[in-house]
């Protein structure tokens, strides 16, 4: 007669919806990581010969001692923020609520398109081997991002073919500074890769070689707080460059996201675009959409900055404008001294459009986030 062996049963882990999409974290490499995956013989003549990622340009209060960083967020041995991924997730997912980080890592470009190519490659690798492996991806709450130099689209559409299979790359990321701007077909090799793969194109607000890039029209201003005010004009330029040029014409399912550039000047803009598109139809017969339709229907925005009027109704009348459950995400800028904690943010959004900017646009945007993860110790995400 055989005994049957009694065992204890295993619960199968529990799913719990996706809540929180977080479209901007900010990983952080450690000291001397980056060049071992940076490929020959730009490592030598490059990067080992000049430090790359050594020096912070990134201002804020009390500068010296935060270095413009969240101060619980650097690591007990005083590692930087945002270069433990154990202490990202307990921030970001577990005390903040978060349930999926889209990681953004920085990075500028170089003058030499191919440097800058090789740069964005090792990026990748080290994403892959050190936030999203089985070790440290245990939990699948972290999606990378494909970063590609778009001032060199042949190497920038390669490094897209490359890793576009990988299970938790979920866009690509570039830069917002090349001249000319995104309409110019020059840049169709990259596009067309992240359509082919369907990866939404991501660009974070970022410096270019020549160190104060972008531009403002108006010339260079005197203080960074200043200056930070001026990424919006440049992602101003590139909406009307993709619209105007075309590119959604030559691209129908091309997807952009604009992070960290702000987001109530669309509404003006998308006014003045479509004014514009009524008076001169006859000269851009290749338009065949009101300016706004196309922002509309290809184009995301994120949350923080989140602009913040004295009188909170005007802030709700103008994501009624804009139809912001349409064309924003949310995103909190961990570890950063601006990060916005998801809990605080919902609470400014008008209640009908919370679904849809704390999780459901950006599940919609990411190929890769899913509808539901396992659960974790901790409260769940309620608003």
């Amino acid at each position: 007669m055989t005994t049957l062996e009694s065992r204890p049963r295993v619960p199968a882990p529990r799913k719990v919806p996706v809540r929180v999409v977080d479209s901007d974290v900010h990983p952080v490499p450690k000291p001397g990581v980056i060049a071992q995956y940076v490929p020959e013989p730009i490592r030598s003549r490059y990067l080992l010969s000049h430090p790359y990622g050594d020096t912070i340009n990134y201002d804020a209060p009390d500068y010296a001692h935060a270095k413009a960083m969240r101060v619980d967020a650097f690591t007990p041995d005083g590692g930087f923020p945002g270069s433990d991924p154990e202490l990202a997730f307990r921030q970001l997912i577990i005390e903040a609520g978060s349930d999926i980080g889209i990681l953004e890592p920085g990075g500028r470009s170089h003058f030499i398109p191919e440097v800058t190519s090789a740069y964005k490659h090792a990026m990748n690798v080290w994403q892959d081997k050190h936030w999203l492996d089985s070790a440290t991806n245990w939990h699948e709450r972290w999606r990378g991002s494909i970063c590609a130099g778009i001032e060199d689209p042949a190497g920038a559409a390669a490094e897209i073919e490359q890793w576009a299979g990988h299970p938790y790359m979920a866009q690509v990321l570039i830069n917002a500074e090349p001249r000319p701007a995104w309409g110019d077909p020059k840049y169709d090799p990259v596009w067309a890769a992240a359509v082919r793969h369907d990866l939404p194109v991501s660009c974070h607000l970022s410096r270019g070689y020549h160190e104060e890039l972008p531009m403002p029209p108006v010339g260079f201003p005197s203080y960074n707080h200043d200056f930070m005010v001026t990424y919006s004009l440049l992602a101003a330029n590139q909406v009307m460059s993709m619209v105007f040029d075309g590119l959604f014409e030559r691209f129908p399912t091309l997807r952009i996201v604009l992070v960290e550039h702000a987001f109530s000047w669309i509404l003006p803009l998308m006014w003045r675009l479509d004014a514009i598109y009524d008076a001169r139809r006859s000269d851009i017969p290749e338009i065949r959409r009101k300016p706004s339709e196309y922002i509309k229907d290809h184009i995301k925005f994120t949350t923080q900055p989140l602009d913040y009027p004295a009188d909170k109704l005007e802030l709700t009348r103008a994501f009624e404008w804009m139809e912001a459950d349409k064309i924003l995400m949310f995103s909190s800028d961990y570890p950063h001294w601006t990060f916005d904690d998801p809990r605080w943010l919902v609470k400014h959004l008008p209640e009908g459009m919370r679904d849809a900017v704390m999780h459901l646009n950006g599940i919609e945007t990411y190929a890769t986030v899913p509808t539901h993860v396992t659960a974790l110790d901790g409260k769940a995400f309620v608003y």
